[in-house]
C-alpha cells in the first residue's frame, strides 16, 4: 500500500504547479498525436490501480439530466450503456491526461457505433452538415451529465465532419452492401485478433478494400484513380473507412463492435509516441561526448525525465517508442553514451507519476477502460511488467514497431535485472493520494 502523508503531499504540489505552464503547452501539443503487450512465460503482469479521485464522487458529479437540442434524431438510447462507459473513460479532469490511449479512441468509437446504430432506422450511415454540431452537443451533453469533461470536443479533436460521410460517395446502407461482399467482411472483423491484428491486419485489410469499393461508385472511379493528388486520394479512402466502420457497428453489437473498433485503432494508438520532448541541450552539457561526471549527467537526465512525467499516462509500447525518439535527438546532440543504462532509466519514467510513486505508471497496451466506484474513485490499471530498461537505439536495432515471424507483433523487449526493486505487489493508491490528484489538475 502507497502511503502519503501530508507534509509530503503539500511538497509534490508545491513542485507540481511551478511546473504547470509547460505542462499545459505539452498537453496542447499531445493532443494532435493520436501494437500488444509482452506476455510474460511466467503468467500476467500484476497490476497497479491507482485511483484518482476523492472518494466519495457524488459531490463532483453532475447529475443534472441534459439539456438537449431536441434537432438530433440519432438513437442515443440504443449505445446508454457504451455512453456512461465513455464518461468514465473521459471523467472530468483525468480526460487530458488519459486521451491519447483511453478517452478518445473510446469517444470516437462510440460516435462511430452511435451512427452505426441509428442507421438501422434512417438506412443512413452518414449526417448531414445541417445537423451535425446539434448532434456533437447532445453528445457531449448526455456524457457531461455522467461526469465526462466538457471540453472533449477540443480534447479529442472532434468535428462535425467527423459525423458526416466527407468525401465518400455512398453513406446509404443498401448502396454499401451492393458494393461490397458484406460476409466476407463481416467473417474478417467480427472477431479481431487482440494481439496479431497489428501485423496480419486480416480485418483492416478487408475494411481498406471495402473503402475502394465503395470509393469507385456513383463516378468516382475516374476521379481517385486519375488525380495526381496523393493526398485527395487518401482522404477519399479514410472517409469510406469511416462509413465501412460505421456499417461493422450497424451489424454487431455495441460490446463487439467497441472491441473491433479499439482493437483495430489500438495499433495507431501504440505507434505513435505522444510526448513532446523539450530542448536537450542540458542533459548534452553534461553527458555529452565521454561522461566526466556521471553524477551530474544523470542528474540532467532525471531531470530532463521529470518534465516528461508530467505530461500524460501512455502505455508500455508508446513508451517504447518514446525512448528510442528520445535517444535519437540524444544522439543528434553528441550523447553517444548509452545513458538510459548509466542512469538506470527505464520504460516507466516516460509517464505519468501518480502520488509518491518513485516512477511513472504505464498503461497496458491492450485496448481498457478506467473504472468507477463511488467509494473509492475512478481507477485504472498499470502494467507492472514494465521494469523495463529504456532502449537506446542503434544501427542496427530493430524498433518496437516493426514486424517479424520470430516476434510477435509489437512486442516489448525481454525484461531486465530489477534496477529499482520492489516487490510487485497489487498496489492501490490511498485516498490522500487521490485528493492530491484531483486537486493538482483543477489548479492546471
Amino acid at each position: 500500500m502507497c502511503i502519503v502523508g501530508l507534509q509530503e503531499l503539500f511538497c509534490i504540489l508545491d513542485n507540481v504547479v511551478a511546473d504547470s505552464s509547460l505542462r499545459r503547452k505539452d498537453i496542447k501539443k499531445e493532443k494532435q498525436n493520436i501494437i500488444l503487450p509482452y506476455v510474460s512465460p511466467t503468467g500476467s503482469p500484476r497490476p497497479l490501480i491507482p485511483l484518482l479521485a476523492p472518494s466519495p464522487l457524488s459531490p463532483f458529479m453532475n447529475n443534472s439530466p441534459p439539456k438537449l437540442s431536441g434537432q438530433c434524431l440519432l438513437n442515443f438510447s440504443a449505445v446508454d450503456s457504451l455512453m456512461k462507459t465513455t464518461a468514465i473513460d473521459c471523467y472530468t479532469s483525468f480526460a487530458p491526461l488519459l486521451a491519447n490511449v483511453i478517452c478518445c479512441p473510446q469517444l470516437h468509437a462510440t460516435l462511430t457505433i452511435l451512427l452505426g446504430q441509428s442507421s438501422k432506422d434512417t438506412g443512413i450511415l452518414a449526417l448531414d452538415s445541417a445537423h451535425t454540431n446539434y448532434c456533437l452537443s447532445d453528445v457531449q451533453e448526455i456524457l457531461g451529465s455522467h461526469g465526462a469533461n466538457y471540453e472533449l470536443r477540443e480534447i479529442c479533436s472532434i468535428h462535425p465532419s467527423n459525423l458526416t460521410g466527407g468525401s465518400c460517395p455512398l453513406s446509404d446502407i443498401s448502396g454499401v452492401e451492393s458494393a461490397i461482399d458484406s460476409s466476407k467482411v463481416l467473417a474478417a472483423c467480427k472477431n479481431v485478433d487482440p494481439v496479431n491484428e497489428c501485423c496480419s491486419k486480416v480485418c483492416q485489410n478487408a475494411i481498406h478494400g471495402a473503402a475502394m469499393k465503395i470509393s469507385m461508385r456513383d463516378g468516382s472511379s475516374r476521379r481517385t484513380r486519375n488525380t495526381d493528388n496523393l493526398t485527395e486520394q487518401a482522404s477519399i479512402i479514410d472517409d469510406c473507412k469511416n462509413i465501412i466502420l460505421r456499417w461493422l457497428s450497424s451489424r454487431l453489437d455495441t460490446l463487439s463492435a467497441t472491441q473491433l473498433l479499439r482493437r483495430v485503432s489500438n495499433c495507431n494508438v501504440n505507434r505513435v509516441c505522444p510526448l513532446v520532448f523539450p530542448d536537450t541541450t542540458s542533459v548534452a552539457k553534461d553527458c555529452g561526448s565521454k561522461i566526466k561526471n556521471r553524477t551530474s549527467c544523470c542528474n540532467a537526465m532525471k531531470n530532463y525525465v521529470t518534465h516528461l512525467q508530467k505530461q500524460s499516462f501512455i502505455t508500455n509500447l508508446q513508451a517504447v517508442d518514446c525512448a528510442e525518439n528520445l535517444g535519437i535527438q540524444l544522439q543528434k546532440v553528441n550523447v553517444s553514451k548509452e545513458v538510459y543504462t548509466v542512469c538506470q532509466i527505464t520504460l516507466k519514467d516516460f509517464s505519468l507519476l501518480v502520488g509518491s510513486q518513485e516512477s511513472g505508471c504505464l498503461l497496458p497496451s491492450l485496448p481498457s477502460d478506467a473504472t468507477l466506484d463511488s467509494h473509492t474513485g475512478i481507477g485504472f490499471t498499470c502494467d507492472l511488467n514494465d521494469n523495463i530498461a529504456a532502449p537506446w537505439p542503434s544501427g542496427s536495432q530493430t524498433t518496437s514497431n516493426s514486424c517479424n515471424q520470430s516476434t510477435h507483433y509489437p512486442e516489448l523487449p525481454a525484461a531486465t535485472s530489477a534496477q529499482f526493486g520492489g516487490d510487485g505487489n497489487i498496489m492501490k493508491l490511498n485516498l490522500a493520494t487521490a485528493f492530491f490528484f484531483f486537486f493538482f489538475f483543477i489548479l492546471l
